[in-house]
């Protein structure tokens, strides 16, 4: 029990620091600089007539600033925020319930929307566009359906998946934006800022090799700055060195490329056990143990980003770029059958 409440109290802790690191104003939040001036565009527009923003769809990546984005449009535009998620509506009734709480202007914010059920999507159709709520009264031949008015607000919407939103919904956003990766430069600036706010020291070199193995992601590079500056405190004198770095991600099987134990694994496995392939991601999934959702989702998009990985009709293929990673000959009388895949 005691155990139970102490656990609960560190990932509590953890998910304020998190938080607390996040961008507070548009000039903290660094990269995605088309998005930026895009969305100050729409929000002084919808300032100058006084009418709320229209709804905004992000998509792209996790851990890219979906979340920190439609918080600062808030703060933009002087609104409340409501935050909730696609798998928490269960029911239609829950969506009313939120809905009907709102103010003139609000935001409400629903991450992961595309796994928002079916009926609950439906009912936000006429809330989106018309800014009304169809609500059903009774059973049977005595129903009726009542339309409630609701205030002017904005659905700002965050997806990893958008290819699963369906058109209707997908088609209601007047504002779409797709998040891309952030460039070395930009996450070294994240970081720094995020050091200040730690209130850790950091140097120049340790900045670059963090953001060199962040994946161009600024969650996995806070990630890994936290680990650096607990090994710091732990096994130095709390200032985070090119050394200190180097043994912390060591620690956490992450190499220079940012490749952690899964990725080696999966790559590993395809060049070892099928010869670099074509295998099926079933087949590979099963040989490491691990789900085929998280292969697609979270491990294969970076090996594909850095050319490691090659995907075809007839399966995963491990390309020459991966072979010289691992200090492994690539096999030239295979060479040329590979390019015809």
């Amino acid at each position: 029990m005691i155990k139970d409440k102490i656990e609960e109290e560190k990932i509590v802790e953890e998910e304020l620091l998190f938080t607390s690191l996040r961008a507070q104003a548009w000039d903290d939040f660094k990269g995605q600089q088309n998005i930026k001036e895009s969305l100050k565009i729409a929000i002084s527009a919808a300032k100058k007539r006084k009418e709320a923003v229209e709804h905004i769809l992000f998509y792209g990546p996790p851990g890219l600033g979906k979340t920190t984005l439609s918080h600062l449009v808030a703060k933009e535009m002087e609104s409340n925020i409501r935050v909730t998620s696609g798998p928490a509506i269960e029911r239609a009734g829950d969506l009313a319930s939120i809905l009907t709480n709102l103010s003139e202007g609000d935001i409400l914010f629903i991450d992961e929307i595309h796994r928002l059920n079916k009926v609950v999507e439906e009912t936000l159709y006429p809330a989106m566009e018309d800014y009304a709520l169809d609500i059903v009264i009774g059973k049977g031949p005595s129903a009726r359906t009542l339309r409630l008015d609701l205030p002017r607000f904005t659905i700002i919407g965050a997806t990893t998946r958008i290819g699963l939103l369906s058109a209707p919904l997908r088609d209601r956003f007047g504002v779409t934006h797709r998040l891309s990766f952030y460039l070395p430069g930009e996450m070294e600036e994240i970081f720094l800022n995020a050091a200040k706010k730690l209130n850790v020291p950091i140097d120049s070199e340790s900045l670059k090799q963090i953001a060199k193995r962040a994946r161009g992601t600024p969650r996995i590079g806070l990630k890994l700055l936290k680990r650096a500056r607990d090994f710091a405190q732990v096994k130095g004198d709390g200032k985070i060195t090119h050394e200190m770095v180097h043994k912390a991600l060591q620690m956490l099987e992450v190499d220079e490329l940012g490749l952690d134990s899964a990725d080696r694994r999966f790559i590993k496995a395809i060049i070892e056990k099928y010869n670099g392939g074509p295998v099926g991601v079933e087949t590979i999934a099963s040989t490491i143990s691990e789900d085929i959702g998280t292969i697609e989702e979270v491990v294969e998009p970076y090996l594909l980003q850095i050319g490691f990985l090659k995907k075809t009709s007839r399966g995963r293929i491990a390309t020459k770029v991966a072979y010289e990673h691992f200090g492994l000959k690539y096999p030239k009388e295979d060479a040329d059958q590979r390019k015809l895949l």
